[in-house]
């Protein structure tokens, strides 16, 4: 069983904004923005969508720069999750209910409070490098299994 989500992460060469995940999934951890899918929604309006409803910001020149599957092991459910980058947004980033956004210098991106697998793909993503990847965790969110390779096209 495959669910889509989105993830958005805001480049502006030296900084990178993240939020700290206020509640629910990944709570406490940093991370890009997104989610769901909502009926009827490309999974490029679902990113644009939940990068306002968390961060507060239009984003504009987006594109789609990954594709990476989740999975846990005890777990029938494979997260597929779509990555994004945008350069250039409107508005001012702002606190929501679910995230609290933060810019950070791409030397000193948090990972000790992401999730574990974002240091293996992360580097790809400031080069502009185009990658698809599979993660499999065990119940205490560590690696177990993964495969990332850099692709032309997604």
């Amino acid at each position: 069983m495959k669910k889509v989500l989105t993830l958005c992460i805001i480049h502006q060469h030296p900084k990178v904004l993240l939020g700290i995940k206020k509640r629910g999934f990944g709570m406490g951890k940093y991370n890009g923005f997104g989610g769901k899918l909502n009926d009827g929604e490309t999974v490029e309006e679902a990113a644009k969508r939940e990068v306002k409803e968390e961060a507060g910001v239009t984003v504009e020149d987006m594109h789609k720069i990954g594709i990476i599957d989740f999975k846990w092991q005890d777990k029938p459910e494979v997260l597929e999750v779509h990555v994004f980058k945008a350069n250039q947004f409107q508005g001012e980033p702002n606190e929501s209910e679910e995230m609290k956004p933060e810019w950070f210098h791409v030397d000193a991106i948090p990972f000790q409070k992401m999730w574990p697998d974002d240091k293996h793909w992360f580097p790809l993503f400031l080069q502009d490098k185009k990658f698809q990847g599979k993660f499999l965790f065990d119940n205490s969110d560590n690696i177990l299994e993964m495969k990332l390779k850099e692709v032309k096209e997604i």
